[in-house]
C-alpha cells in the first residue's frame, strides 16, 4: 500500500492543512490521516464542556456588571479600555447589519468569549474585579491572575476548536480538566449536567489506538 494521502483529501481539505498533520506524524502518511480524523473527534467531545463554559462566563459577568451598574447596557457607561470599546462597536456593528433592531440581549449574545475573558484582565482589576466580578465566581476564592491564566488558555483552545485548527499537540486531558474546574466556580449543577454527554475520556482512551503508536508532543 502506498504511504500516500487519498487525492481526494488533498484536494478537499488542503495540502497546507494536512501538513501540520504530516509533520506530526513524521512523514508516515497513513498515520497523518489517522490523526486529523481523531483530531476533528476530540475537537467534538470538547465542543459540549466549552459551550456550557462560554455561556455560564459570559452570563454571570453580564448579570453581575448589568446589577452593578443599574442598566442592561452597562458597557455603554463602564470603564472599557480602547481594545474593549472596539470589541463592542464590532458587536454592535455586526448586530445592526443583521437585525432591525439591536436589544441588550443581542449584545450579549454577540460579543466573544476572548471580550469576556478580558474582563478579568489585570487592567480591570479595580474597575471591575474587586467591587463586582469576584462575586461572579460563588465557588472561586483564588485570584484573579490564576483564574484569567486558566480562561486565556480556555480562550485559545476553544477558537481552535471551533476554526477546526488542530489541537491534538495540546495536553488535552488538563485542558479538559481545566474547563470543569471554571465551570465549578461558577456552577457546580452545570458540570453536572455537562458531564452526562461528555465523551472526552472515552475519545482520549482511544488515541493510541487510532494512532498507531505516533507520539505528538504536548504541551
Amino acid at each position: 500500500m502506498s504511504n500516500r494521502l487519498p487525492e481526494w483529501m488533498v484536494r478537499d481539505l488542503s495540502l497546507p492543512r494536512l501538513r501540520r498533520y504530516i509533520r506530526a506524524a513524521h512523514g508516515d502518511a497513513r498515520a497523518a490521516e489517522r490523526l486529523y480524523w481523531w483530531n476533528i473527534e476530540v475537537s467534538a467531545a470538547l465542543l459540549g464542556p466549552l459551550h456550557c463554559l462560554e455561556l455560564a462566563l459570559r452570563n454571570a459577568l453580564n448579570n453581575a456588571l448589568a446589577g452593578h451598574h443599574g442598566r442592561r447596557d452597562w458597557w455603554a457607561v463602564a470603564p472599557l479600555n480602547e481594545r474593549g470599546r472596539r470589541l463592542v462597536d464590532d458587536a454592535r456593528r455586526s448586530c445592526e447589519r443583521r437585525l432591525s433592531r439591536t436589544t441588550p440581549d443581542d449584545m450579549v449574545a454577540e460579543l466573544s468569549f476572548g471580550f469576556w475573558v478580558s474582563l478579568l484582565s489585570h487592567g480591570y482589576d479595580r474597575h471591575f474585579w474587586v467591587p463586582v466580578l469576584h462575586s461572579a465566581f460563588p465557588h472561586y476564592r483564588g485570584r484573579r491572575n490564576r483564574l484569567y491564566h486558566d480562561l486565556t488558555s480556555l480562550v485559545l483552545l476553544r477558537n481552535r476548536v471551533m476554526h477546526h485548527e488542530p489541537v491534538h499537540h495540546r495536553h488535552l486531558a488538563a485542558d479538559h480538566d481545566t474547563v470543569y474546574r471554571v465551570l465549578g466556580y461558577l456552577s457546580p449543577e452545570l458540570v453536572k449536567e455537562a458531564q452526562t454527554m461528555d465523551r472526552f475520556q472515552a475519545v482520549l482512551a482511544d488515541r493510541a489506538d487510532v494512532l498507531g503508536g505516533v507520539r505528538t508532543p504536548r504541551f
